[in-house]
C-alpha cells in the first residue's frame, strides 16, 4: 500500500492566536526562494522586505538576522517578490516542530536565539502536539 504524505497545513503550526486581525500582516518577501510555511523571517534594513533569517548578518541583506516574524503560509518567491501573510506580534504559540530556519541556522545554540527572538514580539515557540 503506497505511503500517502500531507503538506504541513496551518493547524500544525499556529497553535493558539489572540486575534487574526492584531497578530498577523501582510509584508513583501524577497525574490530567489521558495519560502516554506513556519519559515522564520527577518526584515532587510534597506529594502523592508522580509526574508529567512539566517543565523549571522549578511551582506545586502542586514537587519534580517533578527528574526521578527513566522510565515503562516507558503509562498513561491523563486523569479519575483511576493506578498505573504506573517504572525507579526502575540500573544501567538507556535509549534516548535514546524518552524523552518534559514540553512546557515543550524546550531541549537542558533535555533534558541531565534526562539527568544521571535519570543520578545509573543510569538512563543512550543513542544505542542
Amino acid at each position: 500500500m503506497p505511503v500517502l504524505t500531507k503538506a504541513p497545513t496551518l493547524g500544525d503550526l499556529l497553535k493558539f492566536e489572540l486575534s487574526a486581525s492584531y497578530c498577523r500582516e501582510t509584508v513583501t518577501l524577497k525574490a530567489g526562494t521558495s519560502y516554506p510555511l513556519g519559515a522564520v523571517l527577518g526584515r532587510i534594513t534597506a529594502s523592508g522586505k522580509y526574508r529567512l533569517s539566517p543565523a549571522v548578518a549578511v551582506v545586502g541583506d542586514e537587519g534580517a538576522e533578527t528574526a521578527i516574524a513566522v510565515l503562516l503560509e507558503a509562498i513561491d518567491a523563486t523569479a519575483a517578490d511576493k506578498t505573504g501573510l506573517i504572525a507579526a506580534r502575540g500573544p501567538v504559540i507556535l509549534s516548535k516542530a514546524a518552524l523552518v530556519f534559514d540553512a546557515s541556522v543550524d546550531q541549537a545554540a542558533e535555533k534558541t536565539a531565534k526562539h527568544t527572538q521571535l519570543a520578545s514580539l509573543g510569538l512563543v515557540a512550543r513542544e505542542t502536539a
